[in-house]
């Protein structure tokens, strides 16, 4: 059978209906007669050209295809592509990719808006305008709401163009979009969304979480304080709620139920170990009161679980290992508040568990932990007066502003006429390690001393008389020519530190302290403590310097001390504390109207009104008082008067020494504050005419004066803090301490300071108080009338699994962070062991039962102590004990 012939097989090749990049000359080409392209073929490839002109913004191409006779029959200005993202949306996707043709690309736009092009919406529900606002500029963002895209269409997700831009915070560089679309919208009636309130609200947490660092960084900066100490990922930052509102707390939150879930089970022997991970080489952080918690825990499983020397032995053994990890870094100031803060909070949970406070009670281990805090109290003092030492001469003494007229007063005892041999005077160059001639404190925590007489001998010296002959020689010496080598150097005087400084230096301690999230109580009393001792350098300093003895520099020394006074307002601290600057308040008087009484009555008012300063310390300012030129002295009369009244004063004083030493012998076992309140009280039974401090009828207790600074009901105006015992001879005792006293409500330990203060008011304790460039002359809005505090009970509680690594160690306690093989008992062959429902009692739960028991406590306290001597036998740990 003949085969059939083959069909001819067509090798002409297919038209390119999909070219890559149409040109205006191809498309003309093939929509031609001869192109033998039908008119389905036609369509096909217009509505690709014009895809790919549109994605490439090629407005030749775009114009062609919209005004070509031949090819506007095949032109469907409502293509979408499988998206069903239009043409219009499908061209301004493109901006950004090529900037120098982002004017073409607008301008497609515009030709496609104008020949009526398909604006509605894609699958997703973006409209052109969605599009535009994150890719097109606010020209064309303009064009398209003029011409019939509305500012409200709403997406699938139900966003506007503007929720879009700004969802959580404006995209960079759309702020001018977001505020033409944000305008269109409200000439509309639009008042604001849920998406616009959301931004806003995000926009004041992100501003407030800038401002707290920035104030961080400001404060660390200045103290010095490593920036880990606020966290690697800033988690405070981002995570802290700026409410500062009391949480109700129930009896339940201070005494947990005595289970196995509140405590965490050790072994004696263990107890280094767990010392030397949790508190020897624990990293301190930022508000971190892991170890607190954790000996609290262990404390607990100790008192509720077990005899009661594991208990002595463990808070015994803590409060060592925390005081010798800080005694071993007294300069790392965030180590010692750090400290502070975990012991204050141990403090507290131990106080108020009521199932083992009765047990710490009849230990001593309450007293032992105040013990701890008053040592990490002292070192706080201790550099805090060491910064302040540094600053002292310089900011408060010597400093005046440029221009005053102190610089231009002259003294009685200087040689006025050798002036011109000398030109004009200038200050003496201050050296970085001696700005003042008061011997830099050690680094011990023990207090940089009062500056002795031997110095003040040493600067009266430089007023003595010097001969003609040396005075002219010393004229002409500082007459010669000036070094070739000295035209070169920089003659700009190095800025002297100016009070701003030291309140620059207070303002960031007393940031650092509230953030840390010290007690209240404890911070005031360490800012009485502070400014007691500065009075005190500022007395001594100005007493037995007689540069300082003039009318014209204690007056300087007052608008310098004014600047202290004010801060302490505005810091919130309460003002009572100013009382400490009493003595230099009148000192500074005193020098001040010294040389204007002429008459005895004037002398007798003026002394009545010295109630802080004795008969020793006005007798020693007259005597040494450098007297300017033109000024009053105070007649034999007054003096003889001064003297008598010395002479009485100094046989009162031997009798209150007498006293003194009596009541010591004999009042020896009696609280501290007791003794400084007898003696003060001596110190006021003295005759009218000497002065004395006489407290007020109406004075609180020391306890009561504590107390009533978290009485949110009470005036903290009227609150004022402990007194020092009057000073009986010319130098006040800088390093007497005032007693640390505790809240009488141990939950008041775990009050935290108000956060308002430093974060949200801008007139107090704002940024410009960390600046010593800052002007001072700001606004200031006052102190208010109650103790800012507040209390977080549960936040101050809360733990984690990774407080176990602590106690179990880093690879026992990953057991609780992640899935691990059970743990089963074996017999003799090494298989698991089974069990049936028989083995259990009837009516039991085959799961593991937590009993728990109280060991009754016997008053034979450990010898364990390292530093303190044990009372008693030690009581042997019954080597049989079982723990549950």
């Amino acid at each position: 059978m003949p085969t059939p012939f083959a069909q001819p097989i067509d090798l002409s090749p297919e038209p390119d209906l999909h070219p890559l990049y149409p040109t205006t000359s191809q498309i003309s080409e093939q929509l031609g007669s001869d192109s033998g392209l039908n008119p389905a073929q036609k369509a096909e490839l217009l509505a690709h050209c014009l895809t790919r002109a549109c994605a490439f913004g090629d407005i030749a191409v775009v114009q062609y295809l919209l005004t070509d006779p031949h090819a506007q029959a095949y032109v469907d200005l409502g293509l979408r592509d499988e998206d069903g993202v239009n043409l219009i949306s499908l061209t301004i996707c493109g901006f950004g990719g090529e900037s120098d043709r982002d004017i073409e690309r607008e301008e497609c736009v515009r030709l496609l808006v104008s020949q009526g092009a398909d604006m509605t919406a894609d699958k997703a529900g973006w409209t052109p305008l969605h599009y535009s606002a994150i890719l097109a500029p606010p020209t064309l963002v303009s064009y398209l709401m003029t011409h019939g895209c509305s500012p409200f269409a709403l997406t699938e997700r139900k966003l506007t163009p503007l929720d879009i831009v700004t969802a959580h915070s404006t995209l960079p560089g759309k702020e001018d979009v977001a505020l033409l679309l944000e305008e269109s919208m409200r000439g509309e009636g639009w008042t604001g969304g849920r998406m616009e309130e959301r931004r806003r609200a995000l926009e004041q947490r992100l501003k407030k979480v800038g401002k707290k660092k920035e104030i961080c960084n400001e404060v660390g900066k200045i103290l010095g304080v490593n920036p880990d100490w606020w966290g690697k990922n800033s988690e405070y930052f981002e995570a802290e709620s700026d409410s500062d509102d009391d949480e109700e707390a129930d009896e339940g939150v201070y005494t947990p139920r005595p289970d196995y879930s509140t405590m965490l089970v050790f072994s004696p022997p263990l107890l280094a170990q767990i010392f030397e991970s949790l508190i020897t080489n624990y990293r301190p952080t930022f508000r971190d009161a892991t170890p607190a918690n954790t000996i609290y825990m262990l404390a607990r499983f100790a008192a509720l679980n077990c005899d009661h020397t594991w208990l002595e032995d463990l808070i015994i053994g803590a409060t060592d290992a925390i005081e010798d990890t800080f005694f071993a870094r007294a300069e790392d100031l965030s180590c010692l508040v750090f400290w502070l803060y975990n012991c204050t909070v141990l403090l507290h949970l131990l106080q108020c568990d009521n199932s083992i406070s009765e047990a710490c009670e009849m230990l001593g281990s309450f007293g032992i932990i105040e013990e701890v805090i008053n040592s990490a109290f002292v070192f706080i003092i201790r550099y805090a007066e060491r910064r302040i030492d540094q600053l002292l001469d310089t900011a408060i003494l010597s400093f005046s502003p440029s221009g005053s007229e102190v610089e231009t007063v002259q003294f009685e005892s200087e040689w006025s006429f050798l002036r011109p041999f000398t030109g004009k005077r200038k200050a003496a160059p201050t050296s970085p390690a001696g700005r003042s001639n008061v011997p830099s404190s050690p680094p011990s925590p023990h207090r940089p001393l009062t500056p002795s007489q031997s110095q003040a001998t040493v600067s009266s010296s430089s007023r003595s008389f010097s001969s003609l002959r040396q005075t002219i020689t010393r004229a002409r010496g500082n007459s010669s020519a000036t070094p070739l080598s000295a035209l070169f150097q920089d003659t700009t005087p190095n800025p002297s530190p100016s009070p701003l400084e030291l309140t620059s230096f207070l303002s960031s301690l007393h940031v650092f302290m509230i953030l840390s999230d010290i007690n209240p109580a404890i911070i005031t009393q360490l800012w009485s403590q502070v400014m007691y001792w500065t009075s005190c350098e500022i007395f001594n300093r100005v007493i037995t310097r007689k540069k300082y003895l003039c009318r014209s520099r204690a007056l300087q020394i007052s608008m310098n001390l004014t600047i202290i006074e004010e801060w302490i307002e505005d810091a919130g601290i309460p003002p009572g504390i100013q009382v400490h600057f009493a003595p230099v308040k009148d000192l500074l008087k005193w020098l001040q109207r010294l040389s204007s009484i002429a008459e005895f009555p004037d002398l007798v008012a003026t002394i009545q009104h010295m109630k802080h300063i004795n008969p020793l310390q006005m007798r020693r300012a007259v005597r040494d008082y450098k007297y300017e030129v033109n000024e009053g002295r105070m007649t034999e009369e007054c003096i003889q008067y001064l003297t008598q009244l010395q002479k009485d004063w100094e046989r009162h004083r031997v009798k209150l020494g007498v006293e003194a030493l009596r009541k010591e012998f004999s009042e020896r076992d009696r609280e501290r504050e007791g003794s400084v309140s007898s003696l003060a009280n001596d110190a006021a039974s003295i005759s009218g005419q000497s002065p004395s401090i006489t407290p007020s009828t109406e004075a609180l207790s020391p306890q009561q004066s504590i107390d009533v600074l978290f009485d949110k009901t009470a005036d903290i105006l009227l609150w004022e803090p402990i007194r020092p015992p009057q000073a009986l001879g010319e130098l006040m005792d800088s390093r007497h301490m005032l007693p640390l006293l505790f809240p009488s409500d141990p939950k008041l330990l775990g009050a935290f300071p108000s956060k308002k203060i430093v974060f949200e008011d801008t007139k107090r304790m704002s940024r410009q108080s960390f600046s010593s460039n800052s002007d001072h002359s700001s606004g200031r809005s006052g102190s208010s009338n109650t103790f800012s505090w507040v209390s977080r009970n549960r936040k101050v509680r809360e733990v984690g699994a990774s407080t176990l690594q602590w106690v179990d160690g880093i690879r026992s306690a990953s057991r609780w962070g992640r899935p691990v093989a059970p743990d089963y008992e074996e017999d003799a062959d090494g298989s698991p062991l089974s069990y049936s429902r028989d083995d259990f009692e009837e009516g039991s739960d085959p799961t593991m039962k937590i009993a728990t028991h109280v060991t009754p406590l016997t008053r034979k306290p450990s010898g364990r102590a390292k530093t303190r001597p044990s009372m008693g036998e030690t009581t042997p740990i019954d080597t049989s004990f079982n723990i549950p």
